[in-house]
């Protein structure tokens, strides 16, 4: 019976794991016409009820093919924008949290990629098919591991 309710809080786990990753493959889909950066922060507003209007959505516009010179990946500075929506109360300096969550993202995501440059990541990872979907799935799944990790799952 324990062995039986464990499974089930497990899988029960894995749903919620799959539930960001699930929307920026939503999101991700050509039928949205998203970049990177717009596609994980549309994901983790429907995720995490972030209660973001369009305007807001429209913030990470910009930030697409590493800030449109491929410098910094989108799908990272997509994710980090959702750090703080998360876990800034009012102003980045009210503590360092949000700098420690911002370094150990960028830790994860070139850890996971090799790279946190768009120009390198596309060499890497890019196809005509797929676009950066392995990237900006990844750069999800972090968010997701990070945020879970923070105990903050919704807001």
């Amino acid at each position: 019976m324990i062995f039986l309710m464990t499974v089930m809080l497990s899988n029960l786990r894995k749903e919620e794991n799959d539930m960001l990753l699930d929307a920026a493959k939503k999101y991700y889909d050509k039928s949205y016409d998203l970049n990177c950066a717009e596609t994980i922060l549309y994901a983790a507003n429907e995720t995490y009820g972030l209660n973001l209007d369009k305007k807001a959505l429209k913030t990470m516009a910009a930030f697409g093919g590493g800030m449109a010179i491929e410098e910094t990946c989108g799908a990272l500075t997509g994710a980090l924008a959702v750090l703080g929506i998360l876990f800034v109360k009012d102003k980045a300096h009210e503590s360092d949290r949000i700098k420690e969550l911002a370094q150990d993202f960028f830790e994860k995501f070139r850890s996971k990629l090799s790279s946190d440059n768009c120009k390198k990541l596309k060499e890497l990872y890019r196809n005509d098919e797929e676009r950066c979907s392995h990237i900006v799935f990844a750069a999800a799944e972090i968010l997701n591991e990070m945020i879970e990790e923070q105990g903050c799952t919704n807001q």
